[in-house]
């Protein structure tokens, strides 16, 4: 079964999400509360997955989202973002996420 890293802020989002997962199988899940923190737990985990929100304090997702692009080329982040963070979405799809979803 992959690992999956959740990255936001809020800590209500992380449990959506990881409850999500967690009912569609997945077991092996690690959250981050900010981008600081989830670029290292990349590095200290390496999951096959991450989720990431863009805008939190103590590093931002775009900047953590190039840095664990330095990391691993081939990291797989799928953007959570809101409905008016357009612009972000597109600057973290050019840094390397691979998709997005809204909340």
């Amino acid at each position: 079964m992959p690992k999956i890293l959740v990255v936001d802020d809020s800590s209500f989002t992380r449990l959506q999400i990881k409850n999500l997962l967690q009912n569609n199988g997945f077991t092996d899940i690690i959250e981050a509360s900010d981008g600081l923190e989830a670029v290292d737990l990349f590095k200290k985990h390496n999951p096959e997955l991450l989720t990431m929100v863009i805008i939190m304090p103590n590093g931002d997702g775009l900047t953590a989202i190039k840095q664990i692009m330095q990391h691993n080329i081939m990291a797989k982040i799928i953007v959570c973002t809101e409905l008016a963070q357009n612009n972000m979405v597109i600057k973290s799809i050019q840094a390397g996420a691979k998709n997005f979803v809204t909340k």
